[in-house]
C-alpha cells in the first residue's frame, strides 16, 4: 500500500479547516470540560470500521476509561483531560485526514493510534511536523524501528504494542517447536504483513528452516475481493504449515476460499494477532460437515502480563461488564503514559508529552500500577516507573518495547482458546 508522504500530509492540513470536518464526522468529544482549551486534550485514532475493525472496537474502550478515571483523581496540570474519538476505518488517507483533524483543529497534544501500521505511517507524518505525541497500541511493523533510528519521528512516536521482529521470531520458534520443516507465507501487503514476512523469512532460515516460496512471496492486495490466485499460490507444493499474516476482514475470504480449494487438508496454518478476534472463525465460516474450517490453527498475539493487568481488568468489569478484548490493555497504557508524561512535563503540550514520555516508562523512579499514583507523585515531584496492564511499558530510545506472546488455537465450536505462552528469544 502506497506510503503518504510529509508533503502531503502538511497539504491536507492545510485544507482541513475547509473540508476535513465533514470528512471526519465520525470524531466527537466523549469528555469535555468548560476550561478544554487550557487542559490536556488527547485523541483516539483507531479502526472501528474497516478490515480491522473486530479488533479495533474491542480496544476502543480504553481510552475513556482512562481518562475518567484520571478525572476522577484530579487530572492532569490541575485540569480535567479532554478527548477526541477519530475512527480511522483502517484506511491510510482517512488515517491521515483524522490525524489532521486532531492536530490543526483540535489541538491535541497527544494521540493514542493507531492500529494497522499502514495508518500509522500515513498518521505520523502529520503528527510529527504538528509536533502531537503519537502512541500505537498495535502497530507492529519494524518499519517504525528503523525510521525512529534514522531520527525521523524527532522523538514523537512511540507504542505498547513489541514490533513484528519479536513476534515473528516467536512465531518462527513456535513453527520450529511443532517440527515444521517447510513452510510458506501469505500476507497482506502492507507495512505490516510485509516487514512481518521478511522478519518470519530471516528467523525462521536461523532456526532451519525452510521458506518455499522465499524468492515468490505471495502478498495480497487488501482491496481484492477474490483471491483465488493468492490461495492457490500459497499452499502450491504442499508445505507443512502456511504461515498467514493477515486482517480479519479480507483474511477470512482469502482462507475461505483455500478451505473451498480443498488447498488446506494436511497444512497447518500458522495466523498472527491481525485477526485473533472472537468473530474470526465465523468470518472464515464451516464446512459441509458444519464443523469451522480454522479449527485447529494456531496463532501468536502480543499477550499482557503487566503488574496492573489484574486491577485493569477488575476495573473493566465493574465499568463495562466481561473482559476486555485484544490489545485494550496496550490501549489503556498508551493513553496512560500520555497524561502521565504530561503531567511529569507540567505542561499540557506534545513537545512536553514526547521529552517525558520515557522518563514515566523507565527506571529510576517508585514503580506504580495506579495512574492516579503516579499522577500524585509527579505532582509531588517524584519520579516514576509506570508498571502497565499490558507488560512493563519500558520505552527504548525508537518507541519500541519487548513482550511476551500469546499462543492461541481455533476450537472446534469455533472459539479462540490461549493455550500457551512464547518468549522471543533472539539468541
Amino acid at each position: 500500500m502506497p506510503r503518504i508522504n510529509t508533503a502531503l500530509a502538511l497539504s491536507i492540513a492545510s485544507l482541513a479547516a475547509g473540508f476535513l470536518l465533514g470528512a471526519c464526522e465520525n470524531a466527537n468529544n466523549t469528555n469535555s470540560t468548560t476550561n478544554s482549551s487550557q487542559g490536556l486534550k488527547i485523541g483516539t485514532l483507531l479502526p472501528t470500521t474497516g478490515d480491522l475493525a473486530s479488533i479495533g472496537q474491542q480496544m476502543v474502550g480504553s481510552i475513556p476509561l482512562l481518562v475518567e478515571t484520571v478525572n476522577a483523581c484530579e487530572g492532569v496540570n490541575s485540569q480535567p483531560v479532554t478527548l477526541v474519538e477519530v475512527d480511522d476505518q483502517t484506511d491510510p488517507r482517512s488515517g491521515a485526514a483524522g490525524m489532521t483533524k486532531l492536530a490543526t483543529l483540535d489541538k491535541v497534544a497527544g494521540v493514542v493510534g493507531s492500529f494497522a501500521s499502514s495508518v500509522s505511517t500515513a498518521a505520523v507524518s502529520v503528527a510529527v511536523p504538528n509536533q502531537v505525541m503519537i502512541i500505537s497500541p498495535g502497530s507492529t511493523s519494524p518499519v517504525f524501528t528503523e525510521k525512529a533510528q534514522k531520527g525521523d519521528f524527532k522523538g514523537f512516536w512511540a507504542r505498547t504494542a513489541p514490533p513484528d521482529t519479536y513476534q515473528a521470531l516467536a512465531l518462527a520458534q513456535l513453527a520450529n517447536q511443532k517440527g515444521y520443516k517447510r513452510v510458506s507465507t501469505v500476507v497482506i501487503n502492507n507495512d505490516y504483513g510485509v516487514g512481518f514476512e521478511k522478519a518470519f523469512v530471516e528467523a525462521f532460515e536461523k532456526l532451519g528452516g525452510t521458506v518455499i516460496n522465499k524468492n515468490k512471496p505471495v502478498r495480497y492486495d487488501p482491496k481484492a475481493q477474490t483471491f483465488d490466485t493468492e490461495a492457490a499460490a500459497a499452499f502450491a507444493d504442499k508445505p507443512d504449515a502456511v504461515i498467514a499474516v493477515l486482517y480479519a476482514e479480507t483474511g477470512s475470504l482469502l482462507l475461505k476460499t483455500a478451505y473451498q480449494q480443498g488447498l488446506t487438508e494436511g497444512v497447518q496454518i500458522l495466523l498472527t494477532d491481525g485477526v485473533k478476534s472472537p468473530t474470526f472463525p465465523d468470518q472464515v465460516g464451516k464446512g459441509s460437515d458444519s464443523k469451522y474450517l480454522l479449527t485447529g490453527a494456531l496463532g501468536t498475539v502480543p499477550g499482557s502480563n503487566g503488574k496492573a493487568l489484574a486491577d485493569f481488568n477488575k476495573l473493566w468489569q465493574e465499568k463495562k461488564g466481561g473482559s476486555p478484548g485484544e490489545y485494550a490493555p496496550q490501549a489503556w497504557d498508551a493513553a496512560a503514559l500520555l497524561v502521565l508524561a504530561a503531567q511529569a512535563a507540567q505542561e499540557n503540550t506534545g513537545v512536553g508529552i514526547s521529552q517525558k514520555v520515557r522518563e514515566v516508562a523507565n527506571e529510576p523512579g517508585t514503580e506504580v500500577t495506579d495512574v492516579c499514583e503516579g499522577l500524585k507523585l509527579l505532582r509531588e515531584g517524584e519520579d516514576i516507573n509506570y508498571q502497565g496492564a499490558s507488560g512493563n511499558v519500558d520505552v527504548d530510545a525508537n518507541g519500541d518495547v519487548v513482550g511476551v506472546y500469546d499462543v492461541w488455537t481455533v476450537t472446534p465450536d469455533g472459539k479462540i482458546e490461549v493455550i500457551d505462552k512464547v518468549n522471543p528469544n533472539p539468541q
